[in-house]
């Protein structure tokens, strides 16, 4: 397998280190809202009907058998948390695509110097939202059988103990598939395309989308990480995947 994961990992740093470049700060501004308004409602509810369901659950439990509790618990928070985290993203991205793929161009021309005939200033972004959301539905449908296939693991005595490392090697995945599709979209790649670069370079990619798939997971961090993982998914088409 060609690539490094820990180079690959650096380029979600090095994104968010070049969202305070002024060429791009008006295209972060955008993502970035929607990402607090997303995330900021959902986790709040989803933690509380986490909670309220794993204490309905749990109270089944004879009394002999509570140490159980604290085995599951975290397990059942990991998964939970890489598995919303990964379907808040999405909602979010199939919002403010159209805005990604505007933020991926401008950091291209930062990063190479050249220009990329794409999307041209606010309007543009905005007339392209219908082909962003195709997109983009179709990066959760290539995820969703996947997922249901994982989540079928979960629930299988034994192999449920390694469903959080399925989870977050899926998340990974998608994490690195979803974000290189910007700046390859930029250059009217197909969606095949960004699966074969990714999967050319798959340590590079996983080391990067591992790293964004734990951020998503962590409240707070999670409203900032799209913009900084548009950029950094950026170098790296520029510097691995377009070869």
């Amino acid at each position: 397998m060609k690539g490094n994961i820990a180079q690959g990992a650096g380029y979600l740093r090095r994104g968010a280190r070049m969202l305070t470049h002024p060429a791009l700060r008006l295209f972060v501004i955008v993502p970035l809202l929607v990402n607090i308004l997303i995330f900021g409602s959902l986790i709040g509810f989803g933690y509380s009907y986490l909670s309220e369901l794993m204490d309905s659950w749990l109270s089944g439990i004879p009394g002999w058998l509570d140490f159980i509790t604290w085995i599951i618990w975290p397990v059942i928070v990991i998964t939970v948390s890489l598995i919303g985290g990964y379907l808040f993203t999405s909602v979010a991205l199939i919002i403010a695509s159209p805005f990604n793929a505007l933020l991926a161009e401008k950091a291209e021309e930062l990063a190479t110097g050249k220009p990329v005939d794409s999307l041209e200033g606010i309007g543009a972004a905005v007339l392209a939202l219908p082909r962003g959301i195709i997109r983009e539905i179709t990066k959760l449908l290539y995820y969703l059988p996947m997922a249901a296939f994982v989540l079928l693991l979960s629930f299988i005595p034994g192999l449920n103990a390694v469903a959080p490392v399925l989870w977050f090697l899926l998340g990974a995945w998608m994490m690195s598939i979803q974000f290189v599709d910007y700046p390859m979209d930029n250059h009217q790649l197909s969606f095949a395309d960004v699966k074969e670069a990714v999967r050319a370079r798959r340590l590079s990619s996983m080391g990067f989308g591992g790293l964004v798939a734990l951020c998503t997971a962590i409240p707070v961090v999670n409203f900032f990480v799209v913009p900084a993982a548009v950029v950094g998914a950026t170098l790296l088409w520029c510097e691995e995947l377009n070869q």
